[in-house]
């Protein structure tokens, strides 16, 4: 049996940039930062300066008591998702939900609520916890409540696999309909971890960025000679996905097709990036699109702003993509919106969508580029272009795991 084309009939977004897949697109393409510094609470012990935080209100989306038993990152996972289901005019009450899905991908889960938790008990030495504090804080909460909430009784998926965690739940759910398992797939992913306990563990690492001390919104700085690391946010973007033929029947609008996936594990650090892992993810993407390197017009690019990473992802696309390489349009939107870690390939998968608009989101301060990362970079600014045939988007994590999307205009 042939595969099925892929189809991106439903977008939604919650992040710092915006709670909607027009306020976030618009932001990009200003070339708006939604970094800025942390409040004291999150700042004092941590030492966390800065993150990309969401001002963000439950009421327009539930009920008092509900919210009260949804930890963030479910909240956000439940406001995206149904912004999706909504703009894909999907009609629930007239199709077969065991045809239809969730994957969904989330690096850290319930991180408010194991917070709040700890301190209850260690801190107040309080050990009676809300009876609810499992289902809240567990891994695969976010993609229960949306199945849940939907009625969704087809294939279902969490995946955990740090900065990788959503576009790997967005290319196994293209997987699953394009070898019929589903019809459609709610996919995408969450991420809610700015709490202080978590900020304290990533400053260990040594990897986030200190405020710039000029500008605390100009404080990631991918590709740049200047960049000291990245910087934490938080939020959610989901995606129906749906089969190609179908969607064409019932006259759906179309964002894209999703038409290849590439998946790979380094093997060989924790948290050290491999050119060669990368450069095999991309091959697979483009192989499994069918499609050669110069087809992409676009590659929204992992791009943390760590001192190795961003020389690391440089080199691999300057393998993959050779004498083509010099034409394909390249920047990082975590400069702009910060890193969600598992929800940074879903979030990074619709500014790649962007692109299909003719308008390129550009890698924010990039003032000074690295000459150790020779690309066609997006700087500071939007490029406003011809919408290309084809667009790529990385996701590359700790414990060795790349995952690259590909996406083909309609």
């Amino acid at each position: 049996m042939a595969a099925r084309r892929v189809a991106v009939t439903g977008a939604g977004v919650v992040s710092p940039l915006g709670t909607t897949l027009e306020e976030f697109q618009r932001s990009l393409a200003a070339g708006r930062s939604g970094i800025r510094r942390l409040a004291p609470a999150l700042s004092e012990r941590s030492g966390v300066q800065v993150g990309a935080t969401l001002d963000w209100n439950p009421a327009p989306f539930f009920k008092e008591a509900e919210a009260a038993n949804l930890d963030r990152v479910s909240q956000f996972a439940l406001a995206a998702a149904a912004q999706a289901i909504a703009a894909s005019d999907l009609r629930m009450a007239d199709l077969n939900r065991d045809r239809i899905g969730v994957s969904w991908g989330t690096g850290m889960g319930g991180a408010h609520t194991q917070e709040a938790t700890y301190r209850q008990i260690y801190g107040a030495d309080e050990w009676r916890v809300r009876p609810l504090t499992v289902v809240m804080s567990m891994s695969n909460a976010a993609s229960s409540n949306i199945a849940v909430r939907h009625g969704l009784r087809g294939p279902f998926a969490s995946y955990s696999t740090a900065c990788s965690s959503s576009a790997m739940a967005l290319g196994e759910a293209m997987r699953a309909i394009a070898a019929g398992r589903a019809d459609a797939m709610i996919a995408g992913g969450s991420e809610a971890l700015l709490t202080p306990g978590v900020l304290a563990a990533w400053q260990a690492l040594r990897t986030l960025a200190p405020a710039d001390p000029a500008d605390a919104a100009a404080s990631c700085k991918p590709f740049d000679k200047r960049r000291a690391g990245l910087v934490l946010g938080e939020g959610a973007a989901a995606f129906v996905l749906e089969e190609e033929s179908r969607a064409r029947a019932r006259g759906a609008r179309i964002y894209g097709l999703l038409t290849g996936y590439g998946n790979t594990c380094d093997a060989v650090h924790m948290s050290r990036p491999d050119r060669d892992g990368q450069v095999r993810a991309m091959r697979y993407a483009l192989a499994e699109a069918e499609l050669p390197p110069d087809a992409i017009g676009y590659i929204n690019a992992h791009g943390t702003a760590t001192t190795v990473g961003d020389v690391v992802e440089a080199e691999a696309i300057n393998t993959v993509f050779g004498p083509a390489a010099r034409e394909v349009r390249v920047s990082s939107t975590k400069s702009l919106h910060g890193h969600l870690l598992g929800g940074s390939g879903a979030l990074e998968f619709a500014a790649a969508l962007l692109a299909f608009e003719g308008i390129l989101p550009p890698t924010g301060f990039l003032e000074q580029p690295d000459p150790a990362c020779v690309l066609r970079h997006v700087a500071r600014t939007a490029e406003r272009v011809a919408p290309p045939r084809a667009v790529m988007s990385n996701s590359f994590a700790f414990g060795g795991s790349n995952v690259v999307l590909v996406a083909a205009r309609a």
